[in-house]
């Protein structure tokens, strides 16, 4: 799309020239108008460089010639002269007129005219700045503008895509002029040059073809989604805690060059910033001193475009629980008092009991015993916050302090136990400290392995003593260990009947071999007679088969 201006009024040359050549058709003889003798003028028509000097022949073809003389608004000098021609010299041509070149034949003025084209090249050559930004799906008008270049009618203007050709049109009269191409930009026109190319084509008048290149300029393209920013962070912060925020946009482009900004009430957040595709996040962590309802923001800005989320949320002062023993550590007997406290607004509940009003501590008083030893106390805190109940939870363990005790159920005092076998001597005890558990035979320093496997020996029986110690005391217990060894009568009997089965079972397979041999036995006849026999034969050996085969 060219956008055309009016030419304006001609230049004073161009008047001069004009009322020049009606004055000379006007001073003209009657008979000179049907003139049928000719004026030649050299070069006819011809394209001059703009500023250039012209030599120009006018010749007159008749018998008896007269005075030949050019007529033009340019300046002029005699260049040469003779019989029926002269040549003049035009200086400083710089604009496109009509010359003349008039003579006498046979008492008559005849005239012959020829027009000068003046040819410049293009001052300059623009394209018009672009916008900062261009969103994708509007069109794009850019303007090519070209200064000075004559002459015009062989004047155009070509858009340039990097090296791609989008469009030429021809350039107008007007100075400058200003030539307007529409364009459609896509997502790969980001980043891309622009630029405009002149070209002058003087082939036609046996000259060449000139192009002049402007300068590129970088067109940037741009999409912003409708959508909103998309803001993940809790509805309800603790104050003096940190907490995560995450704020992302899809649909981007280029999300690389898309910036995005956090805030909390007036405190901008440190955030860190990743862009993947058309995606752009944003993600940090904040911290509030304020108590109460505050406004989160995020604010996504790309091109000239921007979109922003603002939500609200609650920041709240939750103390508590804290969980105390009046002692860690009690003697078994002692008295022990439990504490369960928290802020102001809280309501505590202590293994299930609450306090009685909200901001009052639980407590519960109990004698240790040994029962109470590694007992876990809860305690539960809840906190109402705009209709939301908010929960959390402390526990703690008591220790009791007792001597040792034996566990008699599980420490037999009689054991009896065969001589060369394993076992385990199943005593345990308890205490707090933990006691150390040995037992020891009577009358020595014997010591029998306790919890862990061992052989059983004969000399093992005897009265053991179980003692449990520790700082807090001791416990003991007498342990009786019988172990009866083997009896030998009794091996020899096992090894008699094993001896008497073994010859039963020898007997019985030879009567059984000797039966399946009897039951081999071949009986042949002989045709010999009428009268048939029945002999009885030796049975055949392997080796008289194969021979009767």
């Amino acid at each position: 799309m060219v956008t055309m201006m009016p030419s304006g009024p001609p230049p004073r040359v161009y008047w001069t020239s004009l009322i020049f050549l009606l004055l000379a058709c006007c001073l003209l003889p009657t008979g000179a108008q049907g003139q049928t003798y000719q004026v030649r003028v050299e070069p006819k028509d011809p394209v001059v460089p703009f500023g250039e000097p012209l030599v120009v022949n006018c010749s007159l073809d008749c018998p008896g010639p007269g005075l030949v003389s050019l007529e033009t608004a340019l300046s002029k000098e005699p260049h040469s002269r003779g019989l029926g021609w002269a040549a003049f010299r035009l200086t400083n041509v710089t604009g496109d007129m009509e010359i003349l070149c008039s003579g006498i034949c046979n008492k008559s003025q005849v005239v012959g005219f020829s027009n000068i084209t003046v040819f410049g090249f293009p001052k300059r050559v623009e394209l018009a700045p672009l916008p900062l930004w261009q969103p994708l799906g509007e069109q794009l008008n850019l303007s090519c503008l070209v200064f000075g270049g004559a002459p015009r009618d062989h004047l155009t203007v070509v858009l340039l895509r990097r090296e791609e050709e989008l469009g030429r049109q021809p350039v107008g009269k007007e100075e400058p002029a200003k030539v307007t191409f529409m364009v459609q930009p896509r997502r790969e026109d980001h980043g891309t040059n622009f630029s405009c190319r002149s070209e002058l084509d003087l082939r036609s008048q046996g000259l060449e073809l000139f192009q002049n290149t402007s300068a590129p300029r970088k067109l940037q393209t741009y999409a912003m989604p409708k959508t909103a920013p998309r803001l993940v962070f809790p509805r309800f912060w603790e104050m003096e805690t940190s907490w995560p925020v995450n704020c992302s946009l899809d649909g981007l482009f280029p999300a690389s060059e898309a910036r995005i900004q956090l805030a909390l009430g007036n405190q901008m957040l440190n955030a860190t910033v990743v862009s993947h595709a058309d995606t752009l996040t944003a993600t940090a962590t904040a911290k509030t001193e304020q108590e109460g309802t505050q406004e989160i923001v995020c604010n996504v800005t790309l091109g000239v475009e921007n979109r922003e989320t603002r939500e609200s949320l609650v920041a709240y002062r939750f103390q508590g629980p804290n969980l105390n023993l009046s002692e860690s550590n009690a003697t078994e007997g002692t008295p022990v008092t439990v504490t369960c406290a928290a802020g102001p607004q809280v309501q505590v509940m202590l293994d299930g009991v609450p306090a009685a009003v909200p901001g009052q501590p639980a407590q519960l008083q109990l004698k240790a015993t040994e029962m109470d030893d590694r007992r876990t106390f809860f305690c539960n805190a809840t906190l109402k916050v705009h209709g939301v109940t908010l929960h959390r939870n402390r526990s703690i363990q008591l220790r009791v302090l007792y001597g040792p005790t034996i566990d008699r159920a599980k420490c037999p005092q009689r054991l009896m136990w065969k001589e060369k076998t394993m076992h385990i001597l199943q005593c345990q005890a308890r205490g707090n400290p933990n006691p150390q558990l040995q037992c020891l035979r009577e009358g020595s320093k014997f010591k029998v392995p306790v919890g862990i496997p061992f052989l059983v020996l004969l000399n093992y029986s005897g009265t053991y003593s179980c003692q449990a110690a520790s700082s807090r005391g001791t416990d003991k217990m007498l342990v009786m260990m019988d172990v009866q060894g083997r009896n030998p009568v009794t091996i020899n009997i096992v090894l008699g009947v094993l001896a008497i089965l073994g010859l039963v079972t020898l007997a019985a397979a030879s009567v059984y071999v000797f039966w399946v041999q009897r039951q081999h036995d071949i009986y042949h006849l002989t045709p010999r007679s009428t009268r048939w026999r029945l002999t009885s034969t030796q049975p055949v050996t392997v080796a008289e088969e194969l021979s009767a085969q």
